[in-house]
């Protein structure tokens, strides 16, 4: 008990600081758009209106609700390159509009390896934990369902992805020239990138290698170390529980100082555009949690993963139990 309420009050701080920054990003900056930005957004808000309609309407009539999820790794390309054409190509919204084709390709590829994709673009296999959350006590009624697809899957999410490419809009009118601190932003961007690839891969060696064994061995108990455990402790993840969400946030964070480095911020380093990826932290806060409570349920020795293994600082290394 006491372990959860260390989790949960963790949690809740990390939740409240996450706010209280939105807060100060909304206070202290203006809200101001040149005629070219403005026109720009109306564009972006265009494409995101469609893409959220698709979502909703599409799933509902084939009840995939991962039609969001297929979209997510690509309408940030879309969006990224619509500033940067509308912005004159200058090189800082190139070469973010570039990083983030980059990040699109990996998710893509990622996800289309899962089954997600198929030449039908609205089938395909999808995301195992929309079943556990319909099956909800609350939204197993389907006109409940209905409104949580509607504005959380379709609008929200689209409104989030959205909102994390906006530091790119913040910046397409800047007059100051590409620097250091947009080089150090893309740098990171890519470091965490690069994590994002190799937490991927490991996880995904994982479980294909796992699901051979138990093709000859169906006990999972009964399998060799470390895949009888059923969850992935090696590499990356032996010492992060979540390696990819870490480099996921920090990929959109460090893009953020994009805006910095354009000089369109007040108050040092806040502005309205640092909002979306400050949502995305909490988005992740929340399906982190749903994806360790359902390991939880299915992995005798998860809980002990949880309590040596830090979510996302790799301080300790797991010790399995005998």
């Amino acid at each position: 008990m006491k372990a959860n309420w260390k989790k949960y009050l963790a949690t809740a701080v990390a939740a409240a600081v996450v706010l209280t920054l939105c807060v100060l990003a909304a206070v202290c900056s203006k809200f101001e758009l040149t005629e070219n930005q403005t026109g720009t957004l109306k564009i972006l808000l265009i494409v995101c209106g469609c893409a959220a309609a698709y979502c909703f309407i599409v799933g509902e009539l084939v009840n995939n609700f991962s039609q969001m999820d297929k979209l997510w790794s690509l309408l940030p390309i879309v969006y990224t390159w619509i500033i940067a054409v509308r912005g004159g190509m200058q090189p800082r919204l190139v070469l973010y509009a570039l990083l983030v084709t980059a990040w699109g390709i990996r998710l893509t590829v990622n996800f289309a390896r899962k089954g997600a994709y198929s030449w039908r673009f609205w089938d395909g296999v999808e995301d195992y934990r929309w079943a556990i959350v319909r099956s909800s006590s609350i939204l197993r009624h389907r006109p409940l369902w209905m409104l949580f697809d509607l504005f959380f899957v379709s609008i929200y999410q689209n409104a989030l992805v959205l909102a994390i490419c906006l530091p790119a809009l913040a910046s397409m009118d800047a007059a100051t020239p590409f620097g250091l601190i947009d080089a150090l932003a893309l740098c990171f961007a890519a470091g965490f990138l690069t994590l994002e690839t190799f937490a991927d891969e490991q996880q995904w060696r994982f479980f294909e290698t796992k699901k051979k064994l138990l093709a000859d061995q169906p006990e999972l108990s009964k399998l060799p170390a470390p895949y009888d455990l059923g969850f992935n402790t090696t590499g990356l993840w032996a010492k992060m529980r979540h390696p990819n969400y870490l480099g996921e946030q920090g990929i959109w964070l460090s893009l953020y100082f994009v805006a910095v480095g354009a000089k369109v911020t007040n108050c040092c380093v806040f502005h309205w555009s640092m909002i979306g990826p400050l949502l995305l932290i909490l988005l992740f806060m929340g399906s982190s949690s749903l994806g360790e409570s359902i390991s939880a349920k299915k992995y005798p020795q998860y809980p002990s993963y949880v309590r040596q293994v830090f979510k996302y600082l790799p301080l300790r290394r797991f010790l399995r139990e005998k």
